[in-house]
């Protein structure tokens, strides 16, 4: 298709009305017009998007931490994230994030990409990063964040994704786009 044609399966937003005002999310409430002329309502959460860093330790191991996330009750095995401050560079964001989280600064980093994880009903997007020639200077983290850091292997990760170990999202996209950077192949099966 080309950029200036219509995309034919496009609605189109009448109105559009808020519902709930947060501290990190926004919902909204969007009457729209679908491809066939009739209306309909689309409600969806605005997000100020994130990033989420794949982070190589000199011994190639990866980051990860342990959280507890409030929704779930429970800790999931995560990569290294955060929310992007309003105006702030991405990779600015990025390097913030480790350093806070891990206590790490990297000395390379190459962006992998973009995920939307919840395109349902949301508008977030994770911004991915590898980041290696990682130095560890103290961690810094944010009042209230309460978090353990652990590392393993890329095929140790991939295991744990395989096995249902990790089930976060943003982990396993970008852990999954960084194995061809690592030098590894994607396998379908666990090891």
């Amino acid at each position: 298709m080309h950029p200036s044609e219509r995309d034919p399966l496009e609605e189109s937003e009448l109105e559009s009305f808020p519902v709930y005002d947060g501290v990190l999310l926004k919902v909204r409430r969007d009457r729209v017009a679908l491809p066939d002329g009739s209306v309909s309502v689309r409600e969806y959460i605005t997000h100020p998007g994130a990033v989420v860093v794949v982070a190589v330790l000199p011994d190639g191991r990866l980051l990860f931490e342990r959280q507890f996330r409030y929704p779930l009750r429970r800790a999931f095995l995560e990569l290294p994230a955060g929310k992007i401050d309003a105006g702030e560079d991405l990779l600015a964001c990025a390097r913030r994030e480790l350093r806070e989280e891990t206590g790490y600064e990297a000395g390379e980093w190459q962006y992998l990409g973009v995920m939307h994880p919840c395109i349902g009903y949301s508008d977030e997007r994770i911004e991915m990063y590898l980041a290696r020639d990682l130095t560890h200077v103290g961690d810094a983290l944010d009042d209230g964040e309460f978090l353990e850091i652990l590392t393993f292997s890329a095929d140790e990760a991939v295991r744990a994704v395989m096995e249902g170990a990790i089930t976060d999202a943003k982990t396993i996209t970008a852990l999954f786009r960084a194995l061809p950077e690592l030098g590894l192949e994607i396998s379908a099966r666990p090891a």
